[in-house]
């Protein structure tokens, strides 16, 4: 039986290659290809990589390939896609990212790949839902980051406020993975407390989900773009894929019935392992949660119409 365990990243941007890097740094896998339309580039990172080998754990072999090399990937990650222009909606960038979408996936499915696309370009639900529709992978099969780096940076927050470790800190970010994400403040416990119970202070818990939910804006505008977040995001989503780690993280997935929703990408608590996402664990609402995650899933359930129609 070979345990090869292979990883594709598609676009070696800085989202793909802090992936890569993460990757490296943490001995995730044993091959590891680069693809992107800049050929040159692909071949560069992965010599630069390769030149790193010597002060690693890894004894990974790395290289620049084509969409031939997919065929026997455990996982692809899509890291590539258009910015979004001055004056352009976000309907029309989302076109323009969908017909990119079209150039990777088919040439993917046509290599005979049969493993697991994990999507991390925004926005990363509608993109997500893309992918399935394009290669018409089984739901468990095309998972996208969703709201796993929301979550982190909610935990890291509520640890330096609590003063307690982020890894103690048991919360999630739901929904989009944008400006309608929401926090179900009555499932989060610090330990086993209760955070409402520790923490009764409404404005400091209003203030620490605005510094989630804008987290992204900030940093952009003081460094042009995020990537280190999503690259070990997406590395820890890899990790338990590839482990079989049956792990609980905010992936975004599809849901079929889950809250109520059908035939649209969500943030939610999944069950991660070695097929993808096993399970969505539901979650125990308030009232005021419930409208709230409704509205974000509303927002989604209008804007993949918009794209598939």
């Amino acid at each position: 039986m070979d345990d090869n365990k292979k990883v594709v990243v598609i676009g070696t941007g800085f989202v793909g290659m802090s992936c890569a890097y993460a990757l490296l740094n943490q001995n995730v896998c044993d091959e590891l290809v680069l693809i992107d339309i800049n050929e040159e580039k692909a071949k560069g990172e992965a010599m630069d990589l390769n030149h790193s080998l010597a002060f690693s754990p890894a004894e990974m072999r790395i290289y620049s390939g084509k969409y031939a090399d997919c065929n026997d990937a455990d996982i692809i990650v899509i890291a590539a896609g258009v910015n979004q222009k001055e004056g352009e909606s976000r309907i029309d960038l989302l076109k323009r990212n969908k017909t990119v979408f079209q150039s990777i996936i088919q040439p993917v499915i046509d290599s005979g790949f049969d493993g697991i696309f994990l999507i991390a370009t925004n926005p990363v639900d509608i993109m997500t839902y893309i992918t399935k529709e394009l290669s018409g992978f089984d739901k468990s099969k095309v998972i996208g980051t969703g709201t796993s780096l929301d979550t982190a940076r909610l935990r890291y927050l509520l640890g330096h406020f609590l003063d307690i470790s982020p890894k103690n800190i048991h919360a999630y970010v739901m929904g989009e993975h944008g400006d309608s994400e929401m926090i179900p403040w009555s499932q989060a416990t610090a330990g086993t407390k209760p955070i409402l119970s520790i923490c009764k202070d409404e404005n400091s818990l209003k203030k620490i989900a605005d510094d989630v939910k804008y987290a992204a804006g900030e940093i952009i505008k003081a460094k042009n773009a995020t990537y280190y977040g999503i690259g070990m995001a997406l590395v820890r989503i890899i990790k338990a894929i590839l482990n079989n780690e049956n792990s609980i993280i905010t992936v975004s997935a599809y849901l079929d019935g889950e809250f109520g929703f059908h035939d649209i990408y969500a943030g939610v608590p999944s069950v991660i392992n070695r097929s993808g996402f096993r399970e969505i664990v539901e979650v125990k609402f308030t009232d005021e949660e419930r409208n709230q995650f409704t509205e974000s899933c509303n927002f989604l359930r209008t804007t993949t119409d918009k794209i598939r129609n």
